[in-house]
């Protein structure tokens, strides 16, 4: 059960951080034609305005579909699609910030002033940490988990409490912001660094669509590496 849960908790701050995107969207008034709840068919959807809001058949993620060619979406501010890009990132933060409140608020009895403290510290340490852990990597390859490691150790050393599924989703929330936030298309991180270039360079916007396509390939093989690296762990009963 403490699995599925940790699952389920994976899901809700994957479409936590594409709500981020959303909103943001609507503040800087870029269009959105599409909001959904996960990948694949269409399970169930409502058109509100501009927007038509799905959930879909593979429950996991999400996305948001702006309503723009590639012409219109540099016809808007470079600034907004900033704000667009970084929506995600700051919805985890805020997320991950929430939890360690409520962590500092039930498990160490701390006044809310305090507990906003002890939030505001534990993200600059785990942000630290995340990106000390990122930068050792490359060297390190063995070491990258997936989406069923991540899976395997919540539901194995977190699952079973509620201070330990909230200890969970503040490092989800904060991967996921890190993550997001490296220069590589097609992470947040990689479209902030197209439209700076775009401001300095316009010619270098040209070569975005392959270099997308490259990441997208780049992301991919790493996902299948670190899935085949949490099946040799199961295997060994090194997440037991």
């Amino acid at each position: 059960m403490s699995y599925l849960v940790v699952i389920l908790i994976v899901g809700l701050l994957i479409v936590i951080h594409e709500l981020g995107h959303l909103l943001v969207a609507k503040l800087c008034r870029i269009p959105i034609a599409q909001f959904s709840i996960g990948f694949g068919p269409k399970l169930l959807g409502r058109k509100w305005g501009e927007t038509t809001y799905l959930i879909s058949a593979v429950p996991i993620a999400g996305y948001v579909l702006p309503a723009l060619d590639e012409r219109e979406a540099r016809e808007h501010p470079v600034s907004n699609r900033i704000l667009f890009a970084l929506g995600g990132p700051f919805a985890n933060v805020v997320a991950a910030f929430a939890g360690l409140l409520a962590l500092g608020v039930m498990e160490l009895g701390l006044g809310v002033t305090e507990a906003a403290v002890f939030a505001t510290t534990g993200i600059w340490t785990n942000v630290g940490q995340l990106a000390t852990a990122l930068s050792t990597l490359f060297a390190e390859p063995s070491q990258l988990s997936g989406i069923v490691g991540i899976v395997a150790i919540g539901g194995s050393q977190f699952g079973s409490t509620v201070a330990g599924l909230l200890t969970f989703s503040v490092f989800i929330n904060l991967n996921l912001a890190v993550l997001n936030l490296l220069p590589l298309p097609p992470l947040d991180g990689g479209k902030i660094l197209f439209c700076l270039l775009e401001k300095i360079c316009q010619p270098l916007t040209r070569v975005q669509m392959p270099v997308t396509l490259a990441g997208w390939a780049f992301v991919l093989a790493v996902m299948v590496y670190a899935t085949i690296q949490d099946l040799q762990r199961i295997a060994g009963g090194l997440f037991a």
